[in-house]
Formats: structure tokens, C-alpha cells, sequence
């Protein structure tokens, strides 16, 4: 039987949520913050969708037990840069289980399986915890594939990870979302009876303030990123490989960052003069929260299928807020101001992307 006390912890563990929640609302106002009202809008709504998020992740699909794949970015919840080429699934594990990861291949052009350290809502981190992608995996001649999670080594295709492991990261990019089929994807835990356990106060206080930190410390991080590249706008330089390992990027990505900023007769010319060879490579445009832009509706994004390319090999992309009747236009989709990611997956060298400005009267 429900007792009054138990009530009472589930009264305040809620409170608790919103006052962490309320807390959060600081990263849209904090001074370095982008002040435009398109931005400022942009802010609150980025909070709810890391609610939406963080709700999915650690409260709906949280059981380690019974796993299941939740979308924690697609194209209306967004988070650190996301792929707009990509479809992320995310999975809980417990690095001392095992799991059975199978299904279908599909024809997409990369898929790769990562699992991780952390989390966002502790300390600000995503450390890997075992890497592999379809290029370490055997594959049946019509696509199926299994694939076994586990700390001790397994004959036959497996994931060697560790104690402290906590999630798997699924990554699935396209060239052409149109044309390729979506690999299906699975997951069990092995060696388990049973159903899952029903919900406790305990269990529902941790899984709120999971979801609240995570809307808060998720925001902070990305906010600092931006603010550490506002002083030299309109530039790509190479991040720093491990610091993108920290927060959960591919280790098969070199990724490019930076601030962008263009008055209304303005242009960005971004030339590449040698591209690698590598898996695939894309460009992105996103708003201040490093959210990619609304790529329903708007060509924020460029990838190695459809870029047109100069006749040496080198790409040249134009960032404008107007068609500048060039090939490879990037749309600012009303922004001003955002941040930008230029990556390339599996590249056999590094790039040096090149960024100018100039008045749109002056492109020629």
C-alpha cells in the first residue's frame, strides 16, 4: 500500500526537478550569450527539447536490464552539432552485462556502434568505451548481422567494453536519405528472466534529476564551446580530437568548429582546396546553442555526395542569407550568427578549411 511518506518523496524529488530545470534557464541569459531575440527564442526552446531528451534517455529508456534505442537527436531535439546526415539510437547498458546487438545492414553509407562513460548530467562527459563500425563487423550476404557487448573477449563479432560503460551509440550517416535504406537495429541484454522491476520513489527521484542535470550541464557545455570561439569568428580550425572523444564524438571524425557571424550584404566563401579521402565529409550551419538549423526546410548542410565540385578537385561553399548564384549555397535560415562544423569521417589526412568574408557585390 502507497504511504504518505512515499508520496512526499516523490513531491519533492519533483520539485527538485524543477527548481534544477528553473536553474538551467541561466545558460540562455548568462552575458557572452548570444542577446538577439531570434537566439534568445531559440534558447528556451533548445531547454525544452534537452528536457524532451533527457526524459527519453533517463526516465522511458533507462533500464539496463531491458534495453531499448531512443533518438536523441533528430530534427526537432538537437544536441552539440548535430548530424543533420545522421540517425543517432541510443541505448542504456551495464558494462559488467552482456548484450546482443542484430539486425539488417541496410545500404546506408556508414554505421558504426559506440559505447560510452558518463554522461552529460554527472560531470560533462561522453568517454568511449568501445568503437567499432561495419568495417570490423562480418555481414551476412543479405544484411543481417549480431553482434555481442561485453567486457570479456567473444569469438565471432563483438564489442569489447568496460565496467564503467553506460550507454551505446548507434550512428547511422547518409549520403542520400532518399535513396538509402536505414539499417535495423536491436538490442537485449543476455542471461536475464523476468520483467523489469516497477517504478519507486528512489528509482523516480534519480531518473528526474538525471533528466533536469542533464538539460542543465548539457546546456553549459555546448554554451562554452560557442563562447570560446566567438573571439575569432568566421574561422574552422581542427578541434582537439580529445576533447571531442570527452563528450562522445565518433573517433573515426576529425571535426572543425567555429563562430560565424554575417551582416545582411555579406558573404562566407568556404574553400577546402584539397579534400582527403575519407569515408564521407559534411558542412553545417547551426544557431548559437550548436543546434543544427532547420535542415527541413533550409540547405544548411553539405555533404560529399551532393557538393559540386571545381574542376581540381577542391570545394567552395558560400554561407549567405541570399541565394549569391553560386553552387554549394549554405542558408543562414534568418540567423545573423550561429556556429559551424565541417567533418570528415575516416579521412586518410587533415584539411585546412579556408574562411572569408566578402560583400555579396564583390563575390565575382
Amino acid at each position: 500500500m502507497t504511504t504518505f511518506k512515499e508520496n512526499t518523496l516523490n513531491y519533492l524529488a519533483w520539485e527538485e526537478f524543477c527548481d534544477t530545470l528553473k536553474r538551467a534557464g541561466k545558460q540562455i541569459i548568462r552575458k557572452e550569450a548570444a542577446a538577439d531575440s531570434l537566439s534568445n527564442s531559440e534558447g528556451y526552446r533548445y531547454l525544452s527539447r534537452l528536457l524532451r531528451i533527457g526524459l527519453e534517455m533517463h526516465l522511458e529508456f533507462s533500464d539496463t536490464d531491458f534495453p531499448g534505442f531512443c533518438t536523441p537527436s533528430h530534427e526537432t531535439a538537437k544536441i552539440g552539432a548535430d548530424n543533420p546526415d545522421n540517425l543517432y539510437m541510443r541505448a542504456p547498458i551495464n558494462g559488467t552485462l552482456r548484450y546482443r546487438v542484430y539486425g539488417n545492414r541496410g545500404t546506408v553509407h556508414y554505421l558504426s556502434f559506440g559505447c560510452q562513460a558518463g554522461g552529460y548530467e554527472k560531470d560533462g562527459t561522453l568517454l568511449s568505451a568501445g568503437f567499432i563500425d561495419t568495417n570490423g563487423l562480418q555481414i551476412e550476404d543479405n544484411g543481417d548481422f549480431e553482434l555481442i557487448i561485453s567486457a570479456q573477449a567473444e569469438i565471432g563479432n563483438h564489442l569489447l567494453i568496460n565496467k564503467d560503460c553506460t550507454s551505446l551509440i548507434v550512428r547511422q550517416t547518409f549520403h542520400d536519405r532518399k535513396k538509402e535504406i536505414p539499417a535495423i537495429v536491436q538490442i537485449e541484454r543476455l542471461d536475464v528472466a523476468g520483467k523489469p522491476h516497477p517504478l519507486t520513489p528512489k528509482k523516480m527521484r534519480e531518473k528526474l534529476l538525471k533528466s533536469a542535470n542533464f538539460v542543465e550541464k548539457t546546456a553549459n557545455l555546448f554554451a562554452d564551446w560557442a563562447q570560446s570561439w566567438k573571439p575569432q569568428p568566421n574561422t574552422l580550425p581542427l578541434m582537439n580530437p580529445e576533447v571531442t572523444l570527452s563528450v562522445g564524438g565518433d573517433p573515426n571524425i576529425d571535426y572543425y568548429h567555429g563562430y560565424w557571424e554575417l551582416k545582411d550584404d555579406e558573404v562566407m566563401i568556404i574553400h577546402v582546396d584539397k579534400v582527403p579521402d575519407c569515408d564521407t565529409w559534411n558542412m553545417q550551419i547551426n544557431n548559437y546553442w550548436m543546434e543544427s538549423l532547420d535542415y527541413r526546410y533550409h540547405n544548411i548542410c553539405i555533404n560529399k555526395h551532393n557538393a559540386h565540385y571545381n574542376d581540381d578537385g577542391s570545394v567552395t561553399l558560400f554561407l549567405a542569407h541570399q541565394n549569391p548564384q553560386r553552387k554549394n549555397w549554405l542558408q543562414t535560415a534568418s540567423h545573423n550568427i550561429g556556429t559551424m562544423c565541417f567533418r570528415c569521417v575516416g579521412a586518410q589526412a587533415l584539411v585546412t578549411p579556408q574562411c572569408r568574408v566578402v560583400k555579396y557585390q564583390d563575390l565575382d
